[in-house]
């Protein structure tokens, strides 16, 4: 036999060998792929935000927020669609600094038709994080759902060096199509984070981290690999609230404490029509002595009154250094001013406003 027909049959047999080898490790792997039947189908609602920023001339790290659609956003990132079935709509295009009722009422009724119509096995809101908690706090508050709802942002704009959106998508995505997701009220996921819409906060103005739970710790961790949780779900005990027809939900302010304080901007919340009023105290909720006066009366002017704290963790207890009972003031608890804001607007729009039914419902709220 020739040296070259040796060779040729050497190569050939060489050839149908890799074919063979590459068949069999491919087969386990096609099989692996889920069918569409198998796949979650995730529903993505677009409000705009750094995730969905682009660059802007105006200095070297600006961007524009809102610019990039909920639908690019999801054609943008790969292997995503091999976790879930995807579908996008576009809820607003906003910073959300410009968060506002509106855009939260929308949110609500595209929610609930996804729910009604059963087109989706969970929901992933991609939002600003400026005001990101205060709509994950609205949205557990209203909403009565098994279904996983996720909130999701970037702190980088997607044309960014190392922007951080496109994996915290994917991520969020995984959580929303994950069955051990339901019953856990509405999430919030982050740099592999996960948060319940309770606990999270931002705290600090850039860092990739900036969302944490200072009084409780996250719920959970989700990486490309893996989703794990840290507690079991835990069924809600209190009924949700409901919403008025349209929006706004009734006025409340948060007047801000600090030294050497008057009764000035608690007097301008209430010649403006505030039906509450937060106080972002400073230590356990306290103020001025001419401040808390200023909320006496505004209380017997029909004001709803409840103290909080600009401190950043804790929780705000009654009748400490202020009488609470005495001036009709309700306490925060462990929300921060912006929470207890939200949790108010619901509460008087519900028709609670005595100061002792008030109370009960931050304690009971989840």
């Amino acid at each position: 036999m020739s040296h070259s027909l040796q060779l040729h049959r050497f190569t050939l047999g060489l050839g149908l060998a890799f074919v063979l080898v590459v068949g069999l490790l491919a087969s386990p792997v096609a099989a692996q792929q889920p069918s569409d039947a198998a796949r979650a189908r995730v529903l993505v609602l677009g409000t705009g935000g750094t995730i969905a920023g682009q660059a802007s001339a105006r200095a070297g790290n600006a961007y524009d927020s809102g610019k990039v659609s909920a639908a690019d956003l999801v054609a943008a990132v790969p292997g995503m669609d091999k976790i879930a079935q995807l579908s996008a709509d576009q809820i607003s295009a906003i910073g959300s600094q410009d968060m506002n009722d509106k855009v939260w009422f929308d949110l609500v009724k595209r929610i609930r038709a996804a729910i009604d119509k059963k087109e989706a096995d969970g929901i992933v809101i991609t939002h600003g994080t400026d005001t990101m908690e205060e709509t994950a706090f609205f949205l557990q508050n209203v909403l009565e759902t098994e279904l996983p709802i996720v909130m999701v942002g970037s702190m980088r704009p997607s044309t960014a060096i190392g922007a951080d959106g496109p994996a915290n998508l994917y991520e969020a995505v995984k959580v929303a199509a994950a069955p051990e997701s339901r019953g856990r009220g509405v999430l919030v996921v982050l740099n592999d984070t996960i948060h319940g819409a309770r606990w999270a906060q931002k705290t600090n103005t850039t860092s990739v981290e900036t969302f944490r739970s200072p009084d409780a710790g996250p719920v959970g961790y989700v990486d490309t690999g893996s989703l794990r949780f840290l507690q079991p779900a835990v069924p809600a005990k209190t009924p949700k609230l409901k919403l008025p027809e349209a929006a706004p939900l009734p006025r409340v302010d948060i007047v801000y404490s600090h030294a050497n304080m008057d009764a000035a901007p608690v007097e301008d919340a209430v010649k403006r029509g505030a039906k509450g009023i937060v106080l972002a105290g400073v230590g356990d909720g306290n103020s001025s002595k001419a401040a808390i006066d200023a909320l006496a009366a505004a209380v017997k002017q029909g004001v709803v009154v409840v103290r909080s704290s600009r401190v950043g963790s804790g929780f705000v207890n009654r009748n400490v250094e202020v009488n609470d009972d005495e001036l009709g003031f309700a306490v925060s608890l462990d929300l921060n001013p912006q929470k207890a804001r939200v949790l108010l607007e619901l509460l008087i729009a519900n028709g609670i406003t005595e100061p002792k039914a008030v109370q009960q419902a931050f304690v009971a709220t989840q």
